[in-house]
């Protein structure tokens, strides 16, 4: 059975560690704790029973009560399936930076990591090229390295 558990809001990671030494240590029947991105304030809980559910959280700080509802798994699948969005950056390609101290910067991607949603790219403004490490998000392609001719690329680099 799933359950729904009310938080103090921005407490959530506390109190699943709370939640996870408490079961632990009384060895109650809790299958999986979990708190969403973007769920403030909740936290999910699965455990064999309501009463189980009641041990697991029973007189910790921040926890305010569990939700009266249990709730089914294609409910909350949506938030708890990680999301791997495919991404149309190549290695090559030239891209606006679009966040933090580098905004509106041009550089060339160099590596893409998938797993982790992060490219390494070369400023091209730079004089000395250190290659930078940004989340994939946070960069826009301006040109496609199959639509940029290789004279472009070295009139960029000087």
């Amino acid at each position: 059975m799933i359950f729904v558990l009310k938080v103090t809001t921005n407490k959530e990671e506390k109190v699943v560690d709370l939640i996870a030494e408490h079961v632990m240590k009384k060895t109650i029947p809790v299958y999986a704790i979990a708190h969403p991105e973007g769920l403030r304030g909740y936290i999910i809980l699965e455990a064999q029973d309501r009463d189980s559910a009641e041990d697991a959280c029973f007189n910790l700080p921040y926890v305010k009560g569990i939700i009266g509802k249990t709730i089914s798994y294609e409910e909350i699948k949506n938030m708890l399936e990680v999301n791997v969005e495919t991404v149309n950056i190549e290695e090559g390609d030239i891209v606006e930076i679009l966040s933090d101290t580098l905004k509106k910067e041009k550089a060339k991607v160099t590596r893409i990591d998938r797993q982790k949603g992060e490219v390494v790219v070369n400023l091209l403004g730079a004089v000395v090229q250190i290659p930078v490490t940004i989340k994939m998000e946070d960069v826009k392609v301006i040109r496609r390295s199959s639509e940029a001719g290789d004279d472009d690329d070295e009139e960029m680099e000087e």
